[in-house]
């Protein structure tokens, strides 16, 4: 019994301390204290190291599923950022307006912010694409003139985020005099935009309840740790120590746990995209499409290890609170 008391009487002299003496010393004394919880907490984790790397492995899988789900989607939103530059609107000029009356038309829709792109196709331009890749190269040959006519492709910014502003873009250009008629396919549109809705509140959803577990299982091994330390806590409070006091080890072992759970998590996540990195870069290849994989970035990693953090220190909270009242010195 006298080696679970020397610890408590040790703190108690450095909370003493700080009751006294001047500023200067308070925060010594201050900086001592939360110094000795911190690192005391980490060599209880170390000296009980296989039910301590247990309860972090299960933490880390959790908080991987979520990360993995969040890279997921950010690489959806670059796939979909790809796919936009396909999402064209094509405007077929009338046959009786010129080219220079058409390049002064493309000139005038390039000055507008919302226009990402602009690329005006003349009528031999389109013949030669047709003869190319239409296989009637023979019979276009044969014709007395030209039937295509003057095209120009319109890449709007941003146009899966913004449907309404994309169809009215689209209503102007096909009230323009030199307009024929402009084709988009809406349709497609209105289903990335749902795909990707669906995908970011998925990602919120399994990100809150994968968190509400962590929250849970950091819980119940803070549970277990006061449950094993229930005689040095009465007798911290038989020699008045403060909840505070006595909160502070244990919470500082909820955020080692959450801290090594973040790290542990952030190298499952990273090792697995860099298994997926050249398979699928190789298929992006063949497709002639720039796309890479993305990466969890500094952002998002200093985020991921403040989260699991917070989750580590928020459960550890959430059973101290309840716990210690139900300690009491008899």
């Amino acid at each position: 019994m006298r080696h679970v008391t020397k610890k408590p009487i040790k703190q108690e002299r450095w909370q003493t301390k700080i009751s006294g003496g001047n500023f200067v010393d308070k925060l010594y004394a201050y900086r001592n204290l939360h110094a000795h919880a911190l690192f005391s907490s980490l060599g209880r984790l170390v000296a009980s190291r296989f039910s301590s790397a247990m309860t972090i492995v299960v933490l880390a899988i959790a908080i991987s599923l979520a990360s993995g789900f969040y890279i997921l989607v950010a690489n959806l939103q670059q796939l979909a950022g790809n796919l936009e530059a396909s999402n064209q609107i094509s405007l077929f000029i009338k046959d009786e307006i010129s080219e220079v009356r058409a390049n002064k038309f493309a000139d005038s829709i390039r000055k507008n912010p919302d226009i990402q792109a602009v690329k005006l196709i003349t009528k031999e331009q389109a013949l030669a694409e047709f003869q190319l890749y239409s296989g009637f190269g023979d019979a276009v040959k044969a014709l007395e003139k030209n039937p295509l006519p003057v095209v120009i492709q319109v890449l709007p910014k941003n146009s899966l985020e913004n449907e309404q502003a994309l169809a009215v873009l689209l209503d102007d250009f096909e009230r323009a005099a030199e307009v024929d008629f402009a084709q988009m396919d809406m349709q497609w549109v209105k289903r990335v935009q749902s795909i990707m809705e669906v995908a970011r509140r998925g990602v919120i959803l399994l990100s809150l309840l994968l968190g509400t577990g962590v929250l849970f299982i950091t819980a119940n091994t803070i549970r277990l740790e006061l449950y094993k330390r229930r005689d040095e806590v009465v007798i911290a409070k038989l020699v008045g120590a403060t909840n505070g006091f006595i909160h502070r080890p244990f919470l500082y072992s909820g955020f080692w746990i959450g801290f090594f759970s973040g790290v542990t998590a952030w190298f499952i996540v990273t090792t697995i995209m860099l298994i997926l990195k050249r398979p699928v870069e190789t298929l992006s290849r063949l497709y002639d499409d720039g796309f890479h994989i993305v990466f969890l970035g500094f952002t998002e990693t200093l985020a991921l290890l403040l989260i699991s953090s917070v989750l580590g220190v928020v459960g550890s909270w959430i059973v101290l609170h309840f716990q210690l009242r139900q300690l009491k010195p008899e």
